[in-house]
């Protein structure tokens, strides 16, 4: 999926909403366990349930990976789900890979010839050869890792050098040379507040992917105050604050219930800035 699809999508959806498939097996609903595949049979309905608000799912690979085989099997399945009758969404493996030379190769042919995604979200800090290799696939996405939600993201992001640029800044001002704003995406936490002025400030056109809204506590008015762009830029990713709204055989429907909000919300915050 190339800007412009990926834009127009936003604008005719009304919603920048990704909705994370971060799904474990200790938090679905029981009745859903006595599936031949319940990690499928939980994707599929809260794919079905929330297709019409968002414009993106995120599925994390660690909660695939957790059950080997089957796990990998069940991933898959998802994304042939979603291709087949969602082709419009724009799908982000949450992978965070990135080594160097023939092994960051075959990731990249992993996720984008074998699964066919459209995103990979991949961690800068073995440099450019780490990353480029991602970068060779025609409306593919590489998603780096820039600014995160979590309380160690002070341990190295915010380190400053001797001429006061912090590490994560170093990371959107060196990565521009190796990629552009149609196929590189920046990872920044909604818990991150008015810091997205200065991320705009160096990557005023690229597209951010937001986790951190819902249950990490992350305003969504906050965010596109300071993040939205011309083009919204935003994909605002939400998992455990949809997926799992309720432990209930209603478990679909709550997803969609809260899906809905967080859509008409998005919808309020495009009107402001005239998308």
């Amino acid at each position: 999926m190339n800007r412009s699809e990926l834009v127009n999508h936003i604008k005719t959806k009304r919603s920048f909403l990704c909705v994370g498939l971060d799904t474990d097996l200790k938090k679905m609903p029981e009745h859903l366990l006595k599936e031949e595949d319940p990690i499928f049979a939980f994707n599929k309905a809260i794919i079905d349930a929330t297709a019409d608000y968002c414009v993106s799912y995120k599925p994390n690979l660690a909660f695939y990976e957790a059950f080997g085989v089957k796990g990998l099997i069940s991933f898959e399945k998802t994304i042939k789900y979603l291709k087949d009758n969602y082709p419009n969404h724009f799908i982000v493996a949450d992978a965070k890979r990135g080594d160097i030379g023939n092994t960051s190769a075959m990731y990249a042919r992993t996720f984008f010839d074998e699964y066919d995604v459209d995103s990979l979200t991949v961690a800068p800090y073995m440099g450019e050869d780490s990353v480029t290799p991602f970068l060779g696939y025609e409306g593919k996405w590489v998603i780096l890792l820039a600014l995160t939600s979590n309380k160690g993201s002070h341990d190295f992001q915010l380190t400053e050098d001797n001429n006061g640029e912090r590490l994560f800044e170093k990371v959107l001002h060196t990565s521009q040379n190796w990629g552009n704003a149609d196929n590189m995406m920046y990872v920044v936490g909604a818990t991150q507040g008015r810091m997205f002025e200065d991320i705009r400030k160096i990557v005023p056109n690229h597209f951010l992917l937001v986790p951190g809204v819902g249950a990490q506590g992350g305003s969504l008015e906050e965010v596109c105050k300071y993040g939205m762009n011309k083009d919204c830029g935003l994909l605002v990713n939400s998992s455990r604050g949809i997926i799992y709204a309720s432990k209930g055989e209603d478990f679909a429907e709550q997803a969609a219930k809260n899906a809905k909000e967080l859509q008409q919300q998005m919808d309020k915050e495009l009107e402001k800035f005239g998308i």
